[in-house]
Parts: structure tokens; C-alpha cells; sequence
């Protein structure tokens, strides 16, 4: 057992919560029994199992460690002073795992039918983009794809804020002339949310399929150059006295409309009851 912060090895994780650290290594750091149940549903991406036997008490994780078992993952335990000094939070449960990030290019992206993905250009915010996954997973989405300088998604805060849909969706980087060559030999209907009163009614629109929703920063919006690459361009209407939402509300929002039309479509043709 690890009984020391001061270890070599725990300080080689410990430098994973640094988003150059995980650029660097292609790592992450996913702490917590929740977060650490949804990456065991992807065993072949964890490189190495963490846990603190005298702050680890549940079944749950019992079944865990025993998997890693199973499976020979890598585990190593630690005293609690060495959790603690590899945790970001204040009471960690006690139970972490070193995975490999899984980034997918955009000319991995083949868009087929029934399929979904939200577009973010330079958002800033890591539990926005957490809450995205966690909206888009919900509403059966396909994956996300991160244009320029947008947060990291393996970054602690939208890990934790994803609440294990990290795993379960695509992730692609790519930059602005790269999204914009895909999207000009793609069969693809893209569809911009903005901020601006006159455009179109995001209720009342008939969304394409497959589909994709973009949206721009929580400060500037969308690059021109990119709304003029959309299909079409919906609005939010509002009445009270705010003039925007949150980013993530936003886009939550149009999700669900996307969701409920296509529901009431299969609906008609019988597909549900």
C-alpha cells in the first residue's frame, strides 16, 4: 500500500487533474463509486484502478475491485493521506481510475439515420459541456463534437457534471476550416441556436435527420463564418425579463423539442405506442 502524497506515482496522477497533463498523456483522473461504475462499463479503456480501503465501504465497490480482478486490471491501494492528496474533493469516497481518453477525428463522423450530435464552438465552461453529455445521453443522442478552443471534457468538473455519459457518447475535436470541409461533403442537416429574436422558432421548426445542433461560447455566440455554414438558425423565444440562457439550458431545450418531434413522428408511423 501507498502510504505517502509524496509517491511517484501518486503525484503522476495527482498531475492529471492539469488539463496539459492529460493532453500530453491522452489520461484521465475519474474519481467517485458513480463515476467509477460508469467507467468500469468501459473496461478497456481504464489503465488503472486507485481505492483507499480505510474510506471504502460499500458493496458496490466491492464488486468493483473484485471485476478488476476478474479483468487483471492494474490496482493499486493507497492510505487515506495519499487519497486525499490525489482527490479534488474535500470527502472522497475513496475509489478512482486512471483511463484512457477516447477522441474521436471528424472524418470519424458518418452521420446516419435517427443520429443526433450537438456542435460547441469554443465554449469555456466544464460543467456546461458535463450537462450537455448528461442532456444529449438522455434524449438517446449520438456524440459531440468540440470546434477550436473549447473546454476539456475530460476536465474533473465536466466529468463529474456528465454523471457518466462521457462514456457512452462520441467525442470529436476538430477546428473551424476542419468542421467546414466535413460539413460541405456531409448529407447532414446542421442547425444553429442563437440568442437572436426574428429567426426562427425553435418550437415550430421541422429539424432534419440525421441532425446536428450547434452552438457558439456562453460570451460571444457563434463565429459568423460558421452561422453562415447552417442549415437554418432557431431562436428560444422569451418574455420575462432575462435576455439569454444558460448554455446548457439552451440546449437542453432544443434536445427535447428534437426528441418529442421525432417521438410524435414514429408515433404516427406506428413505430410506438
Amino acid at each position: 500500500m501507498i502510504t505517502s502524497s509524496a509517491n511517484p506515482r501518486v503525484k503522476e496522477i495527482r498531475k492529471l487533474r492539469d488539463r496539459k497533463r492529460r493532453t500530453e498523456t491522452g489520461l484521465a483522473w475519474v474519481e467517485g463509486l458513480r463515476a467509477c461504475g460508469d467507467a468500469f462499463t468501459r473496461l478497456d479503456l481504464i489503465r488503472e484502478v486507485v481505492y483507499c480501503p480505510e474510506t471504502l465501504q460499500s458493496d458496490f465497490a466491492d464488486e468493483l475491485l473484485k471485476k478488476a480482478e476478474i479483468y487483471k486490471l492494474d490496482i493499486l491501494p493507497v492510505s487515506r493521506d495519499a487519497f486525499l492528496g490525489l482527490s479534488g474533493k474535500d470527502n472522497p469516497q475513496g475509489i478512482g481510475v486512471v483511463i484512457q481518453q477516447q477522441i474521436k477525428t471528424i472524418e470519424d463522423v458518418k452521420p446516419e439515420t435517427g443520429d443526433l450530435w450537438v456542435v460547441l464552438d469554443r465554449i469555456a465552461d466544464p460543467g456546461n459541456l458535463g450537462t450537455i453529455l448528461r442532456t444529449l445521453d438522455a434524449i438517446g443522442g449520438k456524440g459531440l463534437i468540440l470546434l477550436d478552443q473549447c473546454t476539456d471534457p475530460y476536465d474533473p468538473t465536466a466529468i463529474r457534471a456528465s454523471t457518466g455519459a462521457l462514456f457512452h457518447l462520441d467525442l470529436v475535436k476538430t477546428d473551424s476550416a476542419g468542421f467546414t470541409a466535413w460539413k460541405k461533403n456531409s448529407a447532414v442537416q446542421l442547425v444553429a441556436v442563437v440568442a437572436v429574436a426574428g429567426v426562427l422558432d425553435y418550437h415550430t421548426y421541422a429539424y432534419g435527420d440525421p441532425l446536428l445542433i450547434m452552438l457558439g461560447s456562453e460570451r460571444e455566440g457563434l463565429q459568423s463564418a460558421l452561422l453562415d455554414l447552417c442549415d437554418a438558425a432557431v431562436c428560444i423565444p422569451m418574455v420575462g425579463h432575462v435576455d439569454s440562457l444558460n448554455l446548457a439550458e439552451a440546449t437542453a431545450i432544443t434536445l427535447f423539442e428534437v426528441f418529442n418531434q421525432r417521438r410524435e413522428e414514429k408515433m404516427k408511423d406506428g413505430a410506438i405506442q
